[in-house]
């Protein structure tokens, strides 16, 4: 079973941001002593708990720190951006670490409309995304999008582009554009299924892709101790509860462990935690069924995993056990 890594580098008020940025270097290599796939990096803005919003400044800090594993954007958000920066960002991230950088790309903002407007965004850009991938992967390529402009440096092998989507409408733009598809199931997996289907359906094959290629997310809660990994998926769905919460109302104070477990069991807990229901909860065992189940779903080519913790060290345990499960790489767990 090949399976990846993305990394939210999560921050709390018990860790600093300098803690959480080491911490991603940690995860990364020991996913590379793991034999995973890949480790993905999520653009995100506004949000606190979060620190990996400088996606490309991440994936060279930790290709720097690691040898082997392949790294990428999970995703660059690209109505943020445009096509040329993104063009010269991860062409020097090719031509540094040759063969080893991703470009993930999504549509969403990722953020809140009012950060949308302070990253200075026309609120038009998501509607350019299929043009805007177009133009990205000609840059990549040397090619001119725009007579007279070349974006430099440039890798001797571009970076394979990726499509991230939780919908029909990056199932679809990857599939005519030939190129892979990562679906977002860690987060939002209702359309999970039409949607791969909608992908391998309508592919077509391009100089990047001859045939379709299907990323799904999941999530996994995992220790050797099963009551132990019930405890600490318990106290993960809490954690997303109070944060979806506090991002909906920036005035909202910090809530009691009682009031969290209220929310947890009101409607609108239920609703914000099902947004995680792809998930693998409990020892190797439990963990191995699940992706065994996610994989015979979907038919994925490969399982890109969140993993969840209250420390840093319980996600690396997490992704020890997932390894295992997966029968991939050689035990390194920590005493």
């Amino acid at each position: 079973m090949r399976i990846s890594a993305l990394d939210l580098a999560p921050a709390d008020k018990q860790t600093s941001y300098e803690s959480a940025l080491s911490d991603i270097v940690r995860l990364a290599q020991r996913a590379e002593a793991r034999g995973l796939e890949r480790v993905w990096y999520a653009e995100h803005h506004n949000m606190a708990a979060i620190a990996s919003s400088a996606t490309s400044v991440l994936i060279a800090h930790v290709a720097a720190n690691t040898s082997t594993i392949r790294l990428g954007s999970g995703g660059v958000m690209l109505p943020n951006h445009s096509p040329l920066v993104i063009a010269e960002q991860f062409g020097t991230l090719a031509a540094l670490h040759p063969d080893r950088i991703d470009v993930g790309l999504g549509r969403a903002p990722g953020t809140d409309q009012k950060t949308f407007l302070a990253l200075r965004r026309d609120p038009q850009a998501s509607e350019r995304f299929p043009s805007d991938v177009v133009e990205l992967q000609t840059f990549l390529s040397g090619g001119e999008p725009i007579p007279g402009v070349k974006a430099a440096p440039l890798a001797q092998t571009p970076p394979p582009l990726y499509i991230l989507g939780s919908s029909l409408f990056g199932a679809t733009l990857a599939a005519q554009l030939g190129l892979p598809y990562a679906f977002a199931s860690h987060f939002a997996p209702d359309q999970m299924l039409h949607a791969l289907s909608a992908y391998r359906e309508n592919f077509q094959p391009s100089e990047q892709l001859a045939e379709p290629y299907a990323i799904v997310g999941a999530n996994v809660v995992a220790h050797e101790d099963r009551e132990v990994a019930a405890e600490i998926e318990h106290q993960v769905l809490k954690d997303r509860v109070s944060m979806f919460v506090k991002r909906a109302n920036s005035e909202a104070r910090d809530f009691t462990d009682d009031e969290l477990e209220l929310i947890l069991d009101s409607p609108q807990g239920r609703q914000i935690t099902s947004m995680m229901r792809v998930r693998a909860v409990g020892d190797r065992d439990d963990v191995r069924r699940a992706l065994d189940q996610l994989q015979l779903q979907t038919g994925a080519d490969e399982i890109m995993l969140a993993f969840h913790g209250r420390t840093p060290e319980e996600r690396l345990g997490a992704l020890d056990i997932a390894a295992d499960a997966a029968g991939i790489g050689v035990s390194v767990r920590t005493r």
